[in-house]
């Protein structure tokens, strides 16, 4: 698949999330758990994600970015606001500090992006490993906001009286 073509699978799909991500919407995720499980299925069978030549340093720094990715997933997770609604229906919304999380993760991922030449890998802009990296912290965020939203206590039905 051709870089630029790539790229965009992993942009394009970013903006859409953080875009839905700032509206308030029914707290499932489910839509998104298969946005990032397919991300992610393209960006490991693409290729180009770890230096031959160096393999233990170069899948050593693929962890890192992996581990870092669903770490900045459960941040941002963290950071929507959650809540049911009179009827039961769980709901989330993003807050501004979703917004700072997802800024500070792409820019960790941009600094990892440079650290492969500085220890002597032989890895130029692979755009699949923005695809991984980039399903994997959706795929975070999305499971850790349902499960946030499946823990909330239920509200009580109106027909149901308090203290009953």
């Amino acid at each position: 698949m051709d870089p630029i073509q790539t790229a965009a699978l992993a942009i394009v799909p970013t903006v859409f999330v953080l875009y839905r991500q700032m509206k308030t919407r029914i707290a499932t995720g489910y839509g998104l758990r298969y946005t990032a499980i397919a991300m992610i299925a393209i960006g490991l069978l693409s290729g180009g994600l770890v230096d031959p030549h160096n393999l233990a340093l170069s899948v050593t720094l693929l962890v890192v970015e992996a581990a870092l990715a669903v770490a900045f997933g459960i941040v941002r997770a963290a950071t929507v606001r959650v809540w049911r609604d009179e009827t039961g229906v769980p709901w989330s919304r993003a807050t501004g500090w979703t917004l700072v999380g997802w800024l500070a993760s792409l820019a960790t991922r941009f600094a990892l992006l440079g650290t492969g030449p500085l220890l002597g890998l032989d890895l130029a802009f692979t755009p699949t490993a923005l695809l991984v990296f980039v399903g994997l912290t959706i795929g975070a965020q999305s499971l850790f906001v349902a499960r946030r939203a499946h823990a909330l206590p239920l509200a009580p039905s109106p027909a149901t009286p308090v203290g009953a």
